[in-house]
């Protein structure tokens, strides 16, 4: 079952289960759980998912510590609070508490509130290591689009990567301010923006010029051929797109790939201890890989909180992604689940139920050792992901030219 199942199951349960649900614990039990464990998170491990979680620096009120509902793990590094309030209540932050652990727990960068059916999301985009007094992104259970999903995938546990989360909210927040501006503009142009307007119309063309300033009565004049305007241009665009995509042949398009500048390293992505199993594990395939005898790139690893990634150069052009906690060890690749199983017969293989950057499948292995008996699958992945973005190299280019 893909993500997007997974979580259309789950908002099928909620809105069956929702008005049945009365109190805290029991909006926990029916609904958030089931919520945490769809976006990939062991709600059995208390290494991973850990209920009332109270830190060192709480402090006691009324003869308890402060605490938070869930802290939220990945390898022993937390990564999201999560604050739970009763289905019916407002997912609203209140008393302080979630705002003041966020603060204080450096690695942690995104706080959840919860009601159960809304799920809304805070970082730090105004002030680093402040919780934001509003969310980036909020997700309704009972109410949401693909896009919804898209965004959604972002925390999952198999993607989790603060530096792609932090830059994607901060796009999210101004997309969202630009939309909200631009269609209030276009819905009711302001003075100034008739004025832009018509400036940039007197100049553009002399056959629209004008003794005179732009004034008041012109600014007057102008507002309704402005409306009007607008609304010929929607109208234009819209038959032009819909014309252009019923005049083209169907063909199946290939991805394409997505150039990323590589950006500085976030604070945090620096202070990952690259451990020295996953050193092994990149030695190992890095060896494997190099008995290709169509490719040979150099390879480069990414360490993230979630995952330690293998990639051709750049993070983007990845083939596998390692999960080499001490309690479970694992890796995922963008083959399918039949292929990978075609060529790992003696290892579990899972369908990964998110597909943030074509995700497939899962092997699960006991340890970095095991990666000896899956050269096959390993290369076969290398090889895969190396034909998107190769060019020939220099033995092939010898034989095509003495052909």
């Amino acid at each position: 079952m893909g993500f997007t199942e997974e979580i259309a199951k789950l908002s099928e349960q909620v809105r069956k289960r929702a008005d049945q649900v009365v109190g805290e614990e029991a909006t926990k039990m029916a609904l958030i759980v089931p919520f945490l464990t769809a976006i990939g998170y062991d709600v059995y491990d208390p290494s991973e998912v850990m209920p009332e979680y109270v830190a060192d620096f709480a402090i006691r009120r009324s003869g308890q510590f402060e605490k938070v509902d869930y802290a939220l793990a990945i390898n022993g590094t937390k990564v999201m609070l999560v604050e739970a309030k009763a289905r019916g209540q407002k997912a609203e932050a209140h008393d302080g508490q979630l705002s003041k652990y966020f603060n204080a727990l450096l690695t942690t960068k995104v706080a959840i509130v919860t009601n159960g059916v809304e799920y809304r999301f805070f970082t730090d985009l105004r002030d680093k290591n402040v919780m934001d007094k509003e969310p980036f992104f909020t997700f309704n259970i009972l109410e949401y689009d693909s896009k919804d999903i898209d965004n959604l995938k972002f925390f999952h546990r198999d993607n989790f990567d603060i530096t792609a989360i932090t830059s994607h909210a901060e796009e999210m927040v101004y997309v969202k301010g630009m939309t909200q501006l631009v269609g209030n503009l276009l819905r009711s142009p302001s003075e100034e923006f008739i004025r832009f307007l018509v400036s940039e119309l007197r100049s553009s063309d002399h056959r629209y010029e004008f003794q005179g300033k732009i004034n008041a009565r012109i600014i007057e004049k102008f507002k309704a051929i402005v409306k009007k305007s607008i609304q010929g241009s929607l109208l234009d665009l819209m038959t032009s797109s819909l014309s252009r995509e019923m005049s083209q042949p169907v063909k199946v398009e290939v991805e394409a790939e997505i150039e990323e500048e590589e950006q500085p390293q976030d604070p945090q992505e620096s202070r990952i201890l690259t451990t020295a199993e996953e050193i092994a594990a990149f030695e190992k395939i890095k060896a494997i890989t190099q008995t290709s005898k169509s490719y040979s790139f150099e390879l480069k690893y990414r360490d993230t909180t979630s995952y330690f990634g293998i990639n051709l150069g750049k993070s983007t052009w990845w083939f596998l992604r390692l999960y080499l906690s001490s309690q479970k060890k694992s890796f995922v690749t963008r083959l399918s689940v039949d292929e990978v199983k075609s060529l790992a017969s003696n290892f579990e293989v899972q369908e990964v139920t998110a597909s943030l950057g074509d995700v497939a499948s899962k092997v699960i292995i006991s340890s970095v050792s095991d990666l000896d008996q899956l050269t096959s699958l390993i290369l076969r992945c290398y090889e895969t992901e190396a034909a998107k973005h190769q060019t020939l190299t220099p033995d092939v280019i010898r034989m095509e030219k003495s052909a």
